[in-house]
């Protein structure tokens, strides 16, 4: 039995947005703990020519949702870039979730030969089909991103570790 392009990229994402959670509780909890202002943690670079933290679970969720909608055609919803609490991360990610859980596997049937195009700019376009944009760029991309945020957190002395990251087995 082949996989599917569904079985390769929803359940990933689903997973990976989850431990994202898991890892913004963390934070959340951390910040409560210890007196620390969650803006401190959610303003947290690694370097300073890198997205924050909130810039990392933003690009988390834009990542997985528009590959969602470039697989399968339904529409991800818009979500500007206005989080500033655990809170509203948390509730980020779990729209996401709940749009990449909404779209129906049937919807992704034949995405692995449809052309998916990226536009860096006006000198910058690159074309992909289906099946080499979620193995070579998409999950790498998302992945970026969930091990960024963990990173930062963890710089910034949240108890996390190797299994927050991976999240829950099974």
């Amino acid at each position: 039995m082949s996989l599917s392009m569904h079985q390769v990229s929803i359940p990933v994402f689903v997973r990976g947005l989850q431990a994202l959670s898991g890892l913004l509780q963390k934070g959340a909890a951390y910040a409560a703990e210890t007196g620390t202002a969650e803006d401190k943690l959610i303003t947290a670079q690694l370097a300073p020519d890198m997205l924050n933290l909130a810039g990392q679970v933003q690009r988390a969720s834009d990542t997985s949702k528009l590959s969602g909608q470039r697989l399968s055609g339904v529409a991800s919803p818009s979500m500007p870039d206005t989080e500033t609490t655990f809170a509203e991360l948390t509730k980020r990610v779990a729209d996401t979730v709940a749009y990449l859980q909404s779209i129906d596997p049937a919807a992704m049937e034949g995405s692995e030969t449809r052309t998916v195009e990226l536009n860096f700019g006006p000198e910058r376009k690159v074309s992909f089909p289906g099946d080499e944009y979620l193995l070579t760029f998409a999950l790498p991309n998302f992945f970026f991103h969930v091990a960024t945020a963990h990173d930062i957190l963890r710089s910034q002395g949240v108890k996390i570790g190797k299994m927050d990251y991976l999240g829950a087995a099974g």
